[in-house]
């Protein structure tokens, strides 16, 4: 059986399915055409987020058995479609937890201590000492929306620094969420409106969907306090980024950093230019070598029992 390996994967990853006894071709430049002409002489295929495996790439995979992404996210990969060919998708949640989380709370230091203005301007020969007036993180409130294997080690280590954290889970795992927030010591909060009025910093741990989609709107950005900070390191359209903007340049909120993006590499101009309070980084929440190795030996072992077993 041949396996397409269409996005950058670890060598621990292609090794075990090499071990397998399974054909490896790896093309991590391969095009939207050249998939759909070649798609269907493969059983499985590794995707990361570059690959776009859209209804009219999955309608060439006549021999395709089983999508393996090397993550978290499936918004590239056209699932109703897969269905219908009865194609299994196959994904990583658990790999980038300790990665992601971590990058979550280096954002929230980040914003409260201004170590992201501090080093620009210090690099720009300033020294601005006295406008780098910050906060301690111990003692604040940290409100997460969603509470997933990212969301739930955040917590972890938030407590562990000694704030007090809030989850809204409507959207997760339900009541296992619930148990599992107040067992680690979070308060539950029932609606994310009374969460956003309290807590002085939101993050954000939701899948891309209708139901999520701009669930950071207008309305709810203006419930959160004049203090408060935004953190996304889940999906870009969860906030309205017009209403973030404006709430930034008003000094409605304290400020907010972002790691994803509705469209990727980012060209939203006006989030490009504001700098004074927001922070940007390039999608690298995830990009740890432990994370990155994990996410691919994990989905090569998924994959090569699932193709052994089917």
């Amino acid at each position: 059986m041949k396996i397409l390996i269409s996005d950058k994967l670890q060598e621990e990853g292609i090794k075990i399915f090499e071990d397998n006894g399974f054909e490896v071709v790896k093309n991590f430049t391969i095009t939207k055409d050249e998939l759909k002409q070649e798609i269907g002489d493969y059983d499985g295929i590794v995707i990361r987020s570059r690959t776009k495996l859209t209804d009219d790439v999955l309608e060439n995979a006549k021999n395709l058995k089983v999508i393996g992404r090397a993550g978290v996210g499936l918004d590239n990969v056209d699932r109703k479609k897969a269905a219908e060919m009865n194609i299994e998708v196959l994904n990583t949640p658990e790999a980038p937890a300790v990665s992601v989380a971590e990058f979550a709370l280096g954002l929230m230091l980040a914003l409260a201590r201004k170590i992201s203005y501090a080093d620009r301007t210090t690099h720009e020969g300033q020294w601005n000492k006295s406008d780098c007036l910050g906060y301690t993180l111990n003692g604040k409130k940290l409100g997460l929306v969603g509470f997933g294997n990212i969301a739930k080690h955040l917590a972890k280590i938030s407590i562990a620094i000694g704030m007090d954290v809030g989850v809204y889970s409507r959207f997760s795992k339900g009541q296992v969420a619930i148990d599992e927030a107040k067992k680690i010591g979070c308060s539950i909060y029932s609606s994310v409106e009374d969460l956003l009025k309290e807590a002085q910093i939101i993050s954000l741990h939701l899948p891309s969907s209708p139901q999520t989609e701009n669930i950071m709107n207008e309305e709810r950005i203006n419930l959160m306090r004049k203090d408060a900070i935004l953190i996304n390191t889940a999906r870009g359209n969860l906030i309205d980024n017009k209403a973030l903007l404006k709430a930034l340049k008003n000094k409605d909120i304290a400020g907010a950093a972002l790691d994803v993006y509705r469209e990727e590499p980012l060209k939203d101009q006006e989030l490009i230019d504001w700098r004074e309070n927001l922070i940007l980084t390039p999608h690298i929440a995830s990009q740890s070598i432990e994370n990155q190795t994990a996410a691919a030996t994990m989905i090569a072992e998924k994959m090569s029992n699932f193709l052994k077993n089917n």
